[in-house]
């Protein structure tokens, strides 16, 4: 029993580890391979970027909201469900951008304004919807400049003054990520297994499978005539910020909960939003073809 125990703090531990150098060789990756001009030459459009901005971080965390009252749940998955409802700015945006036939370069100002003001929004909302759980805005703060923008303002500089360097560090960072990623993704599943194979047929994955789908119509909507702005906007919106939650959730909370809601939304919305989005594509080259 107590092998068994040290065992699984072991993997957890690991997992937090793995989640850390996910986080970090992520930012890293995204400032090595950009220019401040591809970042910030598609968000010049400002009736799009408030849409934008009102659709990430108005309106999704309402949804939460909204959700939660409809179908409670424990403290730890709520907390789980409003850390992704304020956590906007994946990643990986502009890898399901391109599975939908959207503007990449969109796509990839998008993510980084979103992943910008959700290193402020977060450690000042969650508090505000979270009022009953005692929540440390600063420690939130804190880990996300540490892990987040700081690693990204240093990429981006390192691009801008050494090119060379930053093209070298590239695929090392690439590799990083990747490893680390299936790395707390094995970690954290063994560690919740029992928890995330109890949690199919509950009402987590309905919560979950809602969310995904009313948060990728909220972006899709108001993304205005421009098709392929439209689906960036809609998966942009619906693709939570799992690095951040997983950072928020590793390092400023204990209950398991927290963890399982993160991995189940990130598990089951990543895979309805890729399906959705090849979906997309399809449609916007059958489109294209018959015009």
């Amino acid at each position: 029993m107590v092998e068994t125990v040290s065992f699984t703090v072991f993997l957890e531990t690991i997992g937090v580890l793995a989640t850390v150098v996910f986080v970090l060789s992520s930012m890293l990756a995204m400032g090595f391979s950009l220019t401040l001009r591809e970042i910030v030459e598609p968000l010049k459009n400002l009736r799009l970027v408030i849409l934008s901005l009102v659709a990430n971080f108005v309106l999704v965390p309402l949804l939460a909201l909204v959700l939660l009252l409809v179908f409670p749940l424990s403290e730890g998955l709520s907390i789980g469900l409003f850390i992704l409802g304020a956590a906007a700015g994946a990643p990986f945006l502009p890898k399901l951008a391109q599975a939908a036939k959207g503007d990449i370069a969109f796509a990839v100002g998008l993510m980084v304004l979103l992943m910008v003001v959700t290193i402020a929004y977060v450690p000042v909302v969650l508090p505000l919807l979270l009022p009953g759980v005692a929540i440390d805005p600063w420690a939130i703060a804190r880990s996300l400049i540490l892990l987040m923008l700081i690693p990204l303002g240093t990429a981006l500089f390192v691009r801008a003054r050494y090119g060379e360097v930053a093209t070298g560090l590239l695929p090392l960072m690439n590799q990083a990520t990747s490893l680390s990623l299936l790395t707390l993704g094995v970690a954290f599943f063994v560690v919740y297994f029992t928890d995330l194979v109890g949690a199919i047929g509950t009402t987590a994955i309905l919560v979950t499978i809602i969310f995904v789908t009313v948060s990728l119509a909220i972006g899709y909507v108001p993304g205005g005539p421009g098709g392929g702005v439209k689906r960036v906007l809609g998966v942009g919106t619906a693709q939570r910020n799992l690095s951040a939650a997983l950072a928020i959730a590793a390092l400023n909370f204990t209950d398991p909960d927290v963890m399982i809601m993160i991995l189940v939304v990130a598990m089951v919305g990543l895979t309805l939003l890729m399906f959705i989005g090849e979906e997309m594509g399809k449609r916007a080259e059958a489109a294209s073809g018959s015009t």
